[in-house]
């Protein structure tokens, strides 16, 4: 039996910018996936658009290049139609949280068995910097040249109170929690939800490598059945 590495994960050459945090999730995904064990065609990813879902040309699985927002209810189908494959939804937080937001929140109510890893940068990079709704209140952009008047979501806030059973939090500058985090979604039964802080050196000049450094911080005896105290 041939040992899985990370390079039977590996397509085409990635062509985010240099310092993009898209190139650590892509490595902790393929990391991730290799040390499960599982085999490129074990496992069914689905893909959101921007730039967290040029990763569907990146990826070596089989893999779905959904329409923008529309990654969720895809995967679910796939998962309907593939009971026993780990299905999971690679997706931006402008396009999950935002045009597809009544679809993250309807999965999960229904508890969904997939596992959906959000690139979290808070701006459309793709389409060159407009506010995403995770951007914080205030935050400048070429839509909110005047400053951003609504306040940001709480995606996992949202996951919790409408019935995700998997919701966890990692940065895009740690990989072996990145790791950790999506081996867990991917093994739990039930809707898992992994957001991922991740920096867009190129169009969120804020929100770097620097500033999630100087925040971000583990729980360590989070009683993570405790639904209340979470």
């Amino acid at each position: 039996m041939n040992t899985i590495t990370m390079q039977d994960f590996s397509g085409y050459t990635p062509t985010w910018c240099p310092g993009c945090g898209d190139w650590g999730i892509g490595i902790a995904i393929k990391s991730a996936l290799a040390q499960m064990g599982l085999s490129p065609s074990d496992v069914g990813v689905v893909f959101g658009i921007g730039c967290s879902g040029n990763m569907n040309d990146f990826l070596n699985a089989y893999a779905i290049h959904g329409l923008h927002g529309r990654a969720i209810p895809t995967a679910i189908g796939y998962k309907l139609a593939n009971h026993k494959m780990p299905i999971i939804v690679v997706a931006g937080d402008g396009d999950c949280y935002g045009e597809g937001g009544n679809h993250f929140l309807h999965a999960c109510r229904g508890n969904h068995d997939i596992t959906v890893i959000i690139h979290d940068n808070r701006v459309y990079g793709l389409t060159t910097g407009q506010v995403a709704p995770t951007a914080m209140k205030g935050a400048l952009s070429k839509s909110t040249p005047y400053g951003l008047i609504e306040s940001p979501i709480d995606p996992l806030g949202l996951a919790l109170t409408q019935g995700a059973t998997f919701i966890s939090q990692s940065f895009a500058g740690d990989a072996q929690h990145m790791i950790s985090m999506i081996k867990s979604a991917i093994n739990h039964k039930g809707f898992s939800l992994v957001n991922v802080l991740q920096p867009c050196v190129t169009f969120n000049k804020i929100n770097g490598y620097q500033y999630y450094r100087k925040r971000v911080y583990k729980l360590i005896d989070n009683k993570v059945n405790n639904k209340d105290r979470a």
